[in-house]
């Protein structure tokens, strides 16, 4: 015989499961340090000037 299982509640797990992914994501993407976010910007400006000084002019 199947298993009965309760919609609500297997609606509700799989919410929780998929928001926890979420913030696994988020915490990736945007918790880091303000010292971290100034390195990148400062990679990025050193990277943006390299290019733009070896750029010939015709």
């Amino acid at each position: 015989m199947a298993e009965i299982i309760n919609l609500n509640k297997a609606r509700k797990a799989k919410e929780r499961v998929d928001k926890s992914v979420r913030a696994m994501e988020n915490r990736a993407r945007f918790g880091r340090t303000k010292a971290q976010k100034m390195a990148d910007a400062e990679e990025a400006y050193r990277r943006t000037r390299l290019l733009d000084d070896t750029k010939r002019e015709d």
